[in-house]
């Protein structure tokens, strides 16, 4: 897995293969023939500020991203075992306007526990994850976006009459993930719920399905993919009780990269990238939203 030491490293070999592939290219038929392969131009390190991360990722020709293998719609890992979803889409726009094909993209899975210390240690050089923005995680991390903005729901059993709301999960065990926002809301303003902490939120579903359980909360996007995925066992009750605004992760400080990125994001909203994305995946189930307002704070 690539730190940013060996983005340097291969981006001075990337440099060396480049400049004995253009004497190797001089030194051909001079027939005026063209060996390309038909791609669009791409970015290169050239186009962006010397010494920055845009710069060293475009050199390098690669990048590797965080985000969820185990959630429909957003991050779930397909057949070829590549992740689909709204939250891969994302970060395959980020990518292209770096110069970077999806194919040179490498996907490492996060949960919400190793997302921070993954930023942190540059096993990843941005986190795209269903990764709500909150004061507390700008303190270890920078943050772009939104992109999104999602809002905690609670997801029952479909037979179940009893939850309708957050107020009536007073005595209930109620699954959600450790280290997530969901989780810290239910333990600090629903404390007469019991919480049942997991490692992923595919992990609540066998207790929710054996009565282990009494529900599971998380973002309405998150539930909404288990509900189609399964259905006739899942159900979402009541309206979403937060905001919960989805921004891409990158190393704490690394301001001018967060800006590009905040860059990135805008041009999608006004292009239709960000809408094409969304109804190629998400769109399947839940209805397009209005883009957010990007935070530049």
């Amino acid at each position: 897995m690539r730190t940013r030491s060996t983005l340097r490293r291969s981006s001075a070999l990337a440099a060396m293969a480049l400049t004995a592939s253009l004497v190797l290219a001089a030194c051909g038929d001079d027939d005026g023939g063209d060996d390309g392969n038909g791609e669009e131009p791409t970015a290169e390190a050239g186009d962006f500020p010397e010494g920055s991360t845009m710069a060293e990722l475009a050199e390098a020709g690669e990048i590797t991203v965080g985000t969820k293998f185990d959630q429909p719609l957003f991050g779930l890992v397909g057949p070829d075992g590549t992740p689909v979803g709204f939250d891969v889409e994302i970060a395959k726009i980020i990518a292209s306007e770096l110069g970077i094909s999806e194919d040179n993209i490498e996907w490492v899975e996060t949960v919400s526990a190793n997302r921070e210390p993954f930023i942190q240690d540059g096993r990843v050089d941005i986190v795209v994850a269903t990764y709500t923005i909150n004061d507390e995680r700008k303190q270890l991390v920078d943050f772009a976006g939104p992109y999104f903005v999602a809002g905690q729901t609670i997801m029952v059993l479909e037979e179940n009459t009893d939850i309708n709301g957050p107020d009536d999960l007073a005595g209930r065990r109620v699954c959600s993930v450790e280290g997530s926002t969901p989780a810290e809301n239910i333990r600090t303003n629903y404390p007469e719920a019991e919480l049942f902490p997991t490692g992923a939120y595919s992990d609540c579903l066998e207790p929710l399905r054996n009565g282990q359980v009494d529900a599971v909360t998380t973002d309405n996007v998150i539930l909404s993919g288990f509900v189609d995925q399964n259905p006739g066992e899942f159900k979402l009750v009541g309206e979403p009780f937060t905001e919960e605004p989805y921004g891409i992760g990158l190393m704490h400080g690394d301001t001018e990269f967060r800006n590009w990125i905040n860059d990135v994001l805008e041009a999608s909203f006004e292009d239709g990238r960000w809408e094409e994305a969304w109804a190629e995946t998400a769109g399947a189930v839940l209805e397009t939203p209005e883009p957010p307002q990007v935070d530049r704070y």
